[in-house]
């Protein structure tokens, strides 16, 4: 049984602390799938605690799938989409009374909140969801956020909370992400295989975050795995969040992780936060083309930041309209996201071609640097 320890955030946290915490399929669920409500009821303890200080908490949680499997007495997880969405929605409602049920010994009200990745792709929605997200937050409920997997299809869903609990991070400007998951951290090589692998306690922000050996779940049962939480790591670390990987068994993990005690592996925030508007083109939107640029044009966006012209694309792939999401790479590396001013047609047509050249009812910049991302190496 898993034991939370009876203390307080240290007065030298901030009250105004807003924490994102996202447990996974296989911390929450046993070999069978079913609930392990110990493991609900030690995490609804720490958030309780966080709570009571003045903390806004948010719960990124899966299991709908692996509970609908043991509800409905399924003897393994199946793989088609149909009978998938057809036990998370079996599932969902009973992880929720379980998160209920156990909040409430606190007093405390959760509210679920299912995603899709169009509430983050579509600026509207995302707009929405975040004014929903904040106002929950100010009447002192905790929102439990799942992706729908109910109606989300195969080709636009997300398939994993990791990179769902990063981007919530940034919609709601978190001070901290917490990723609870079934091993003590990020490792400098699998430890399952490797015995000489050590735990990585702190990453900086400018590291090569994703050049570690990473792998899935070690049981087997969730669908994220080390290297979905190093992507979000990523996201989160770009949108100045600090993000904590840490075991989900370990008492007061999350607790501690607010105060700042050494808990797992801690990515540290970078100093050069984006703006909302670009780490919403970097991070919450999905593209919809790639433009192939020259090795002029990309020494003129990374060195320059200039916007990219005509004149620097090589060629255009894909079916987009203007104002959607594109990918720019040059030598076979993506290295820019953007928001394009022009259709695939039309940046088909100017490819290539000199401002001089171009007709004066076509943008001139096909991605303005306002619009424009560089990513991190």
């Amino acid at each position: 049984m898993l034991q939370i320890l009876q203390h307080s955030v240290p007065a030298s946290i901030d009250l105004a602390v807003r924490v994102v915490v996202k447990i996974g399929t296989s911390s929450l669920t046993d070999n069978a799938g079913a609930i392990r409500r110990e493991m609900i009821s030690a995490l609804c303890d720490q958030v309780a605690a966080l709570h009571s200080d003045g903390c806004e908490v948010l719960v990124v949680s899966s299991g709908a799938v692996a509970a609908g499997v043991a509800a409905l007495g399924f003897a393994t997880r199946p793989h088609d989409m149909t009978t998938l969405q057809a036990v998370s929605a079996a599932g969902q409602p009973r992880l929720m009374e379980v998160y209920n049920a156990e909040l409430a010994r606190h007093s405390i009200v959760g509210a679920q909140a299912l995603v899709v990745p169009n509430d983050f792709i579509d600026r509207k929605q995302y707009l929405h969801a975040r004014q929903t997200l904040e106002r929950l937050l100010e009447l002192r409920a905790v929102p439990i956020v799942n992706e729908n997997d109910a109606i989300a299809a195969d080709e636009i869903r997300y398939g994993d909370n990791d990179r769902i609990a990063a981007l919530v991070s940034h919609l709601l400007k978190a001070d901290l992400l917490v990723l609870l998951t079934d091993t003590p951290g990020l490792y400098t090589a699998d430890p399952r295989i490797d015995p000489s692998a050590t735990l990585v306690e702190r990453v900086a922000a400018d590291d090569p975050i994703l050049s570690v050996s990473a792998g899935r779940s070690a049981s087997g049962v969730g669908s994220g795995g080390m290297a979905s939480k190093l992507d979000a790591a990523r996201i989160a670390s770009w949108s100045g969040v600090r993000a904590v990987i840490a075991h989900a068994e370990r008492p007061n993990a999350v607790v501690d992780a607010v105060a700042g005690v050494a808990v797992g592996t801690t990515f540290e925030p970078h100093d050069r936060k984006l703006p909302a508007r670009k780490l919403w083109i970097a991070f919450a939107s999905a593209a919809a083309g790639t433009l192939v640029v020259d090795e002029g044009a990309h020494r003129a966006m990374t060195q320059r930041n200039t916007s990219l012209l005509p004149a620097g694309v090589r060629q255009v792939i894909g079916a987009f309209e203007e104002g959607d999401i594109v990918e720019v790479n040059c030598a076979g590396r993506v290295f820019a996201r953007g928001m394009i001013a022009v259709d695939a047609a039309t940046a088909r047509s100017i490819a290539g071609r000199r401002t001089v050249d171009l007709p004066s009812d076509v943008a001139h910049e096909i991605v303005h640097r306002d619009d424009l991302v560089l990513l991190p190496a």
